[in-house]
C-alpha cells in the first residue's frame, strides 16, 4: 500500500512508520514536529506541515494518490485538556475536519484513525467491549469521540471509509532500540519508572493512590506494545480495502497489571530497587481498565506478540539505556 501517515514523527506514529517500511509499504510522513522527532522518521518521505493547513494538504494530496491515510496528529494529555479545552477541540477536532475535507476533495476515501479508550469514560464493566457506553469524562476523550461520531456520519452521507482503533495503554519501544517513547512532559508510567532508574533515584517516582479496590490497592491497566499497535494499523488498512463503512476496534492484550506490579517488573529487569512517593489519587482515574479485544482478533486477524508486561518493559529499557537518542 501507499500510505500517508499524519503525525508519523511522534511516538506511536514513528513506530508505525518504521513497521510499515519494514513490511515493504510506500510511506510518506507529515508532521509539524511540535512534539515529534525528525530523526524517528527514518527513510520515509517527509513533509513538514500541519493537518489543519488546507493549502499544504491540498498540494500534497493533489500531487500524490494514497491508498490509505493514518491519522495520529492529536494532543493527548488529559490534565492539559481539562485546563485548555479550546486547544484540544481546535487541534483534535477542527484540524481533523480539515483533513477529512481535503481527503474527500482529492479522492482519498480510506482512513485509519488513532482513537483511545478514553471515549468510554469510567468503565461499567471490568473488561470493556466496543459496545460499552461512550461517556468520556475529559475534553481529550470527548474530542476523540466527536471524531468517531463524525466518521460514522461521513460513512453514511459520503461513503467515506474508516477504522477507529481505541488504544488502551500504549507502551514499549521498537526492539532495535533505535526509536522509543519521549514526551515532554512525560506522563506515562513505564517511561517515568525508567527515567527514575536512569537518574539514579534523583527523579522521584510518584504512585497516585494505593487505596483502589484492586488486589494491591493501585490502579490496574492494560498495556499494549507499540509494535502490536503497528501491526493492527496495517491490518485495519487492509480490512478497509474490502469493507466499506465506519468501524471501531479495541486494542489491548486483555489483561491488566497494577502500578505496583509494573514497578516490581521494572525492578527485576533493571536490577534496581525503586523508591517512590505515594500520592493522592488523580481525579477521574478508574480503578481498572482492561480491553476486550476479541473483535480485533476475530475480524482483523490481529494477534499481539507482547502479552506480558516484562517483554514490554524490556524493549522500553533498551531504548532508555541507549540514551533516548532524541534529546532535543
Amino acid at each position: 500500500m501507499k500510505i500517508l501517515i499524519c503525525g508519523g514523527a511522534g511516538y506511536i506514529g514513528s513506530h508505525i512508520t518504521k513497521y510499515s517500511l519494514a513490511h515493504e509499504h510506500d510511506v510518506t510522513v507529515i508532521d509539524n514536529l511540535a512534539t515529534g522527532h525528525l530523526q524517528s522518521v527514518g527513510p520515509a518521505s517527509f513533509h513538514q506541515g500541519n493537518v489543519g493547513d488546507r493549502d499544504f494538504l491540498e498540494s500534497l494530496l493533489n500531487e500524490q494518490q494514497f491508498d490509505l491515510v493514518m491519522h495520529f496528529c492529536a494532543f493527548s494529555l488529559v490534565g492539559e485538556s481539562v485546563q485548555a479545552p479550546a486547544l484540544y477541540y481546535n487541534n483534535n477536532v477542527w484540524q481533523t475536519l480539515t483533513l477529512l475535507d481535503v481527503m474527500q476533495e482529492t479522492g482519498h476515501n480510506n482512513l485509519v484513525f488513532s482513537s483511545t479508550a478514553a471515549v468510554y469514560g469510567t468503565p461499567e464493566t471490568e473488561a470493556i467491549t466496543e459496545d460499552h457506553p461512550k461517556k468520556p469524562i475529559n475534553p481529550y476523550g470527548r474530542s476523540k469521540w466527536m471524531i468517531e461520531q463524525i466518521l460514522q456520519d461521513y460513512a453514511t452521507a459520503y461513503g467515506f471509509n474508516s477504522v477507529c482503533l481505541r488504544y488502551f495503554n500504549a507502551a514499549g519501544a521498537d526492539p532495535s532500540g533505535s526509536i522509543g517513547e519521549k514526551h515532554n512532559p512525560e506522563t506515562h508510567l513505564i517511561p517515568n519508572i525508567l527515567k527514575s532508574v536512569a537518574s539514579g533515584g534523583q527523579m522521584q517516582l510518584k504512585v497516585f493512590g494505593t487505596d483502589y479496590p484492586t488486589p494491591d490497592g493501585s490502579c490496574v491497566r492494560d498495556y499494549i506494545h507499540v509494535n502490536d499497535l503497528a501491526s493492527a494499523h496495517l491490518l485495519a488498512g487492509e480490512y478497509l480495502q474490502n469493507n466499506p463503512g465506519a468501524h471501531a476496534f479495541n486494542l489491548g492484550i486483555g489483561k491488566g497489571f497494577s502500578v505496583l506490579e509494573v514497578i516490581k517488573a521494572a525492578e527485576g529487569i533493571t536490577g534496581t530497587k525503586l523508591n517512590y512517593d505515594i500520592c493522592d489519587r488523580r481525579p477521574g482515574d478508574p480503578s481498572i481498565l482492561i480491553a476486550d479485544s476479541r473483535r480485533a482478533k476475530s475480524v482483523l486477524g490481529w494477534t499481539p506478540e507482547y502479552t506480558d508486561i516484562e517483554g514490554i518493559i524490556e524493549t522500553a529499557w533498551k531504548w532508555h539505556k541507549n540514551g533516548e537518542q532524541f534529546n532535543s
